[in-house]
């Protein structure tokens, strides 16, 4: 296998093996996608795939400032946008749903949303407010177990709104401390109810989430992203890492998803990788501080089926070309990754420009 051949993950059919990962980058002014958003996925349409930055499925979801939603006719119109301006130029995009739970402050929640966790346990830590610059997280109320479902239903409604919206597929965020990963970790899940307490208990939200999802969209057009062993935004490690990933790669592949897409796979090491992969037993993304060489001794390796680049591609809206022909890669600015407007999102030159 090589970078620029042809694959298949689920129904999704890329023309290279090269995804753009899932990057926040908060230019979604009032939460909703814009012209300018639009533009900047177009530019990296040469990609296989594009993952969208996370999407909220609802308010209580919203958690950072600017970030994009996908639970009101204004923010479908607004995708829509980003959709066509992608498959006009011959891309793939599927949108990335993602609920912060916990990692949340109320001053970038609209009016009456609240960030809400499997546990009312206050991650370590501060976030950017638009109001009052950085703030401790805000302290999370625990859901009612009759609150689940509604939750579950968030998220089938922001497919089904992906959908209308243009997009190829979704992508479901399980990874990175957010919510679904909260209820993965026995140090956020602290319920006494059927959603904590064991391997499966643990793992039911996130399949519930996955079954119901396919159910609405169809299986062949879902990915679950997971970071086992990763401890971003004040995850804890814990004992049954390797038993409980390998569970949920193994039950939520049965359900027919489209790919499991694993997040700094070298951290994950091998042993578990490979355990993943084979329990899932369907299309697998890596992702995690590739260069062009270390993605093709993955592939080589039948590590993965595709290989996804983050900050390269922020900086390099032609990464694929750059990669293809062996160019020097524009170097990104860290500072505008997360600041409204062009500079340091549209303005990145291709290697034919430079």
């Amino acid at each position: 296998m090589k970078l620029f051949d042809p694959v298949s993950l689920g129904d999704l059919s890329l023309r290279n093996r090269i995804v753009m990962a899932p990057m926040t980058r908060s230019r979604a002014i009032g939460n909703v996608p814009n012209e300018l958003m639009a533009t900047y996925y177009k530019q990296r349409a040469s990609a296989g795939l594009i993952v969208t930055e996370g999407i909220a499925p609802s308010p209580n979801a919203l958690g950072y400032a600017r970030i994009p939603g996908l639970f009101s006719d204004l923010q479908v119109r607004g995708w829509r946008l980003v959709t066509d301006a992608v498959h006009e130029s011959g891309g793939r995009i599927v949108a990335q749903l993602m609920h912060v739970g916990r990692i949340a402050h109320r001053l970038n929640l609209p009016s009456g949303a609240e960030p809400v966790a499997p546990s009312a346990v206050k991650p370590k830590g501060q976030m950017y407010t638009d109001a009052s610059g950085l703030k401790d997280f805000t302290a999370p109320r625990a859901l009612e177990s009759d609150e689940i479902s509604l939750v579950v239903r968030e998220y089938v409604d922001a497919a089904r709104h992906a959908m209308d919206a243009g997009f190829d597929g979704i992508e479901l965020h399980g990874a990175n401390g957010y919510l679904i990963e909260q209820f993965l970790n026995p140090a956020t899940n602290l319920r006494a109810d059927g959603y904590a307490g064991s391997i499966d208990a643990r793992n039911r939200f996130a399949l519930e989430v996955a079954e119901r999802v396919t159910q609405a969209i169809g299986a062949g057009r879902v990915g679950l992203r997971l970071s086992p062993g990763g401890t971003f935004n004040d995850m804890a490690l814990f004992d049954e890492t390797a038993e409980q990933y390998e569970a949920l790669a193994r039950d939520s592949g049965a359900l027919g998803l489209a790919y499991l897409h694993l997040v700094a796979y070298e951290k994950v090491g091998e042993t578990l990788h490979r355990a993943m992969k084979d329990a899932f037993k369907g299309g697998f993304i890596i992702n995690g501080g590739l260069t062009a060489s270390k993605a093709a001794k993955a592939l080589n390796a039948g590590l993965t089926d595709a290989v996804a680049f983050g900050t390269s591609f922020l900086a390099n809206p032609d990464l694929p070309h750059r990669l293809r022909e062996d160019l020097p890669l524009n170097p990104s600015r860290p500072d505008t990754f997360y600041t409204p407007g062009e500079n340091g999102y549209t303005d990145y030159p291709t290697a034919n420009a430079a």
